[in-house]
């Protein structure tokens, strides 16, 4: 995650352990904010003695408190805070030492060191003031400062924990006629779980009984709530409405669903992105350039006949100022909360770099009509030819022989059979004419249900033409050989499809529609939506072409299609968006899976990429920009006008800047 910051891996990115469940690396985050808490109020005591005893303090307060030996006490109180309050810091200064790597902790212990080994000479003789209570003070504010900060981090990177708390402790696992409860880990394949109204569906699986609806808008985004029945698959995580279900487990905990996301989370937020290694080069700079200059202020001041005391705290203040903590985490907080955020709605990032680039993209090729349609053939109008048929009794007789198929054109009609409610009759010796209908007996008639083209063939004048509208599917339905009537389908746009277009225009982005469906269907859709070109009848194999026809023009091409088949196009495009392959979270080719077809998901995909870069380069541009104006008043450019950095104030100018960060991460919001 951060060469430079080897602390902040033990520290602050408790999600950097890759754990099932994060709970280790929360435990051990907490722990880390306990310890800081803790040292923090021990030093507070000992700061109070020490700043009483301090000869400076007293001169401002006017107060003398001399006895006996009175600096040794003070000596031997700041030990105790140089080692025990100091202990974090010294110690990452080692282990920053021992992997050749400094950063943060080398700069701080290096100050601290600094400050206590000269302040202890001239308790044993040297000449000069001691700056005990600078260094008791710093002390404090540091621990103070990395005890806010891992508190403000942990809330940056909660969301993964909140994921992980969808997941239900137990189910209850039914045996024979009674439900047990059981730990939801260990619960196998083939395992009927029950779930209870408005209880967390334990585990990915598909219901063997019961009715009801269910809430999967904190795994999917997607705020309906979905019906299930006999048969459906639910996921683990997803709310029951008010109806009982019993669940035949699909697979082990760690397969499931919700624990395959929060690998993904996991994963994308310790990939590398291109700011966070932009952010560890100028990290790695800072440091070089904290401890350069701090010996050039020192000895600056000290030949400038400054005292040695003077010298020493510009230089301990140039270094303390210099802590890159908030460059260390500018770019890593926003990672942690965007993934985080993105997976609860929707929106899985497995390649970072990919959800960044969001910002470049000038082309959206949208794969198959079914993302911007409903993706279903729907009853779009129907008729009879004859008299003696009314409208009804086209629908009742191409139902009566469609009831048994898969076939997209005879869910459509039988969906609309049911719609208005028409009673279903019986039909005999049903059979498929390939490719061009389906034909059988009803009530002793025979009845065929074919296409245009069949029609025409066989009756030849005697068929009365039907105007097609654009992306209509139309079929005849023949009674004894003599057209009865006629039903158009057509898939439907959803709704969703009309904005998404616009605010894709309005952000400067063109659309193409690449489909293999046929070009009536690909021009009415395009037309009705208003997208920039359409490529239609185009082969799965052709697609890869067309994108790289596409980039050759000069665009930045983002493809949405489905993560399977389409997988040799969505790798050539710059960002592969899989859509619709939510169940499938392993979308190899594509950067970026929606776990809903709904183009608006697209649209906020990308102007989400846009808002978390945006929040990347504010954070650099304060981490930076701070250590520009602080530093030189540090090492006192100002000194002649009387404006000093003191240590302290330092330390509490660096932490503020790390907290600023930190809360502008955690302000980043999906629209």
């Amino acid at each position: 995650m951060n060469h430079s910051h080897h602390h902040n891996t033990n520290h602050h990115h408790a999600h950097d352990e890759n754990l099932p469940h994060g709970q280790m690396g929360h435990d051990h985050h907490a722990m880390m904010i306990d310890d800081f808490k803790k040292r923090f109020y021990v030093v507070l005591v000992l700061t109070v003695p020490i700043v009483l005893l301090s000869p400076m303090i007293q001169h401002w307060l006017n107060l003398h408190i001399a006895f006996t030996g009175s600096q040794y006490v003070l000596f031997a109180l700041s030990s105790v805070v140089f080692v025990y309050g100091g202990w974090p810091f010294l110690k990452g200064w080692v282990d920053e030492m021992k992997a050749k790597n400094p950063g943060m902790m080398t700069l701080i212990g290096f100050a601290i060191t600094v400050a206590y080994v000269y302040s202890a000479a001239t308790v044993f003789g040297l000449k000069g003031m001691d700056f005990f209570w600078e260094l008791a003070t710093l002390i404090l504010i540091m621990l103070l400062g990395h005890w806010i900060e891992m508190k403000s981090v942990a809330g940056a990177s909660r969301e993964l924990e909140l994921l992980v708390q969808l997941m239900p402790d137990e189910a209850h696992l039914q045996h024979g006629d009674h439900a047990m409860d059981v730990k939801t880990d260990t619960l196998k394949p083939n395992d009927i779980i029950l779930i209870k109204p408005g209880e967390k569906i334990a585990a990915d699986g598909i219901v063997a009984e019961g009715e009801t609806a269910v809430n999967e808008s904190m795994l999917t985004g997607e705020s309906r709530p979905v019906n299930k029945k006999k048969g459906d698959k639910v996921i683990a995580g997803s709310v029951n409405g008010n109806g009982a279900l019993k669940v035949q487990v699909l697979h082990d905990m760690k397969d499931s669903y919700l624990s395959q996301v929060i690998n993904l989370v996991n994963e994308a937020q310790k990939a590398k992105s291109k700011t966070q290694l932009l952010a560890d080069v100028a990290a790695r700079w800072l440091t070089i350039i904290a401890i350069v200059a701090g010996i050039i202020t020192f000895l600056y001041w000290y030949f400038n006949n400054q005292s040695l005391a003077f010298a020493t705290e510009r230089m301990v203040t140039v270094i303390v100022i210099c802590c890159p903590h908030a460059l260390g985490l500018a770019v890593p907080l926003v990672v942690a909360r965007s993934t985080a955020l993105s997976a609860k709605n929707g929106l899985l990032i497995k390649n970072r770099t990919a959800f960044e680039n969001a910002r470049k993209i000038t082309m959206l090729v949208f794969d198959k009509t079914g993302t911007l349609t409903v993706g279903k053939f729907e009853v779009g109008r129907f008729g009879a030819l004859q008299k003696e048929f009314t409208d009804n009794d086209v629908l009742q007789l191409a139902a009566a022989l469609e009831q048994g198929s898969e076939h997209p054109i005879a869910t459509g009609i039988i969906q609309k059979v049911k719609e208005l409610n028409i009673k279903p009759v019986q039909a005999e010796n049903i059979q498929a004419l390939t490719g061009k209908g389906i034909s059988g007996n009803v009530n002793q008639k025979k009845v065929q249900v074919v296409s245009p083209g069949y029609a025409k063939e066989k009756l030849g004048n005697a068929l009365s033409g039907i105007d097609i509208k654009p992306g209509e599917t139309l079929v005849y339905v023949l009674v004894n050989d003599k057209p009865a009537g006629f039903i158009a389908l057509a898939d439907q746009i959803r709704p969703e499809s009309y904005d998404a277009i616009k605010t894709l225009h309005q952000h400067n982005i063109k659309t193409t529609l690449l489909t293999g469906d046929n070009a009536i269907v690909a021009e009415s859709v395009s037309k009705e939506l208003g997208i920039d070109h359409y490529i239609a009848e185009v082969l799965p194999h052709q697609k890869l072409e067309k994108i790289r026809e596409l980039q050759q023009q000069g665009e930045y091409v983002a493809m949405t299609g489905d993560g399977v088949n389409d997988a040799p196009a969505l790798a050539q495009a710059d960002i592969g968006i899989a859509v619709g392959s939510g169940s499938d979270v392993a979308a190899e080719t594509s950067g970026i899976i929606l776990v809903n077809s709904n183009p608006q998901d697209i649209v906020n995909l990308i102007l989400f990429g846009k808002a978390t870069y945006r929040k990347m380069v504010q954070n650099l541009a304060w981490a930076t920009g701070y250590n520009i104006v602080a530093l030189p008043l540090a090492a006192g450019i100002l000194y002649q006008s009387g404006i000093l950095l003191t240590p302290a104030a330092g330390a509490v100018l660096m932490s503020l800047s790390t907290v600023i960060v930190a809360i502008n991460a955690s302000m980043l919001k999906v629209k």
